[in-house]
């Protein structure tokens, strides 16, 4: 990492990593993410010439680059509903100091999106998958979607040259809970990564509560039951999931931003697809417009200096402090921030 160039929050954080959304839609409605009573039919998505194209985004790719960032992510929304998703892949996978970029998605779309993603340089897949079970799944996605889609997707993945995969399943008390053990007995191989997330108030819309959240320890209890499981060290300062290594020889995590935050080694600057940076996933604020200036006709130098600017008096600890009152704080929702 260029240590040098990287700057500095409040708390001593360094800028590493970039969550870069390339778009606010999703074709499903997951109710701890885009709940359909709130993203239905009339729900005013962000205008196409407000979403940052794909120069654009390569341009702030370039930019977070080169003030120290490592890892870039992209998100959306649902990142494969952006046409031509590939020609963006390509343009930021030539960036020469870029060490990883990765993507995440449900995964519904990856046959026909897999190959050409993987040949544009994309070489690490996130897919969320919340259970295995179809009714369960249908019912979470709540659009109908079923469960062998995304198994499809995944089929595609590994058939193009990804892997191992990494899937992330986000654990709700009451609601999908019992698929704990099936997901660590189908994705316990070494193709796979798996990572359980504890529910979280990210947004204002998913009705978040304490008493929803099946704590991490309670879910490596579980995993452990099934297959096994001894501890890995973290792969870099910062990391946000505790790792494990199963009998089978995959690897799985769980990442604990409620019962153990991790907020003092978060390293993470999100970007949304109309061009704003949050410096927190449970940001509260409207962000720093970057588009504006950049469409006005700033250098890159000075854009640096307004992404280095907000860094450097970033605070954030949300998950530290979180009480229940901060949890029903307004807040930018998921879907523009990306997970």
């Amino acid at each position: 990492m260029n240590t040098a160039a990287a700057p500095h929050d409040t708390l001593g954080r360094p800028l590493h990593d970039l969550r870069l959304s390339v778009t606010d839609r999703c074709n499903f409605r997951c109710r701890y993410c885009m709940p359909k009573e709130v993203f239905g039919h009339g729900y005013d998505f962000l205008p196409k010439t407000d979403i940052l194209s794909f120069e654009e985004l390569a341009r702030i790719a370039r930019i977070f680059v080169g003030l120290g960032v490592e890892k870039v992510r992209l998100t959306g929304g649902e990142p494969l509903l952006r046409r031509d998703l590939e020609r963006l892949v390509a343009q930021i996978a030539g960036l020469g100091e870029l060490r990883d970029l990765a993507l995440t998605t449900n995964g519904v779309l990856l046959p026909q999106k897999a190959k050409a993603l993987h040949d544009a340089g994309l070489r690490r897949l996130t897919v969320s998958l919340d259970a295995l079970d179809d009714a369960t799944f249908r019912a979470m996605n709540d659009v109908d979607s079923p469960v062998s889609g995304v198994l499809a997707g995944l089929d595609a993945a590994l058939a193009a040259g990804f892997a191992p995969i990494k899937i992330n399943m986000v654990v709700k008390r009451g609601v999908n809970e019992q698929e704990i053990a099936p997901m660590a007995r189908r994705f316990a191989g070494p193709e796979y990564i798996l990572r359980f997330i504890e529910y979280m108030d990210v947004g204002n819309s998913n009705g978040w509560r304490m008493a929803d959240v099946v704590p991490a320890a309670e879910i490596v209890e579980r995993v452990g039951a099934e297959v096994g499981l001894s501890v890995l060290p973290p792969n870099y300062g910062g990391e946000t999931a505790v790792r494990y290594r199963t009998e089978r020889g995959g690897e799985m995590g769980v990442i604990a931003s409620v019962t153990q935050p991790f907020c003092l080694g978060c390293t993470r600057a999100r970007m949304t697809a109309d061009g704003r940076l949050h410096t927190c996933l449970f940001s509260s604020t409207a962000g720093v417009d970057l588009r504006g200036p950049m469409r006005a006709g700033a250098s890159d130098a000075e854009l640096a200096e307004m992404v280095a600017r907000v860094w450097r008096a970033r605070g954030d600890r949300y998950s530290e402090i979180r009480t229940s009152e901060t949890a029903q704080r307004p807040k930018a929702e998921m879907s523009l921030l990306g997970g």
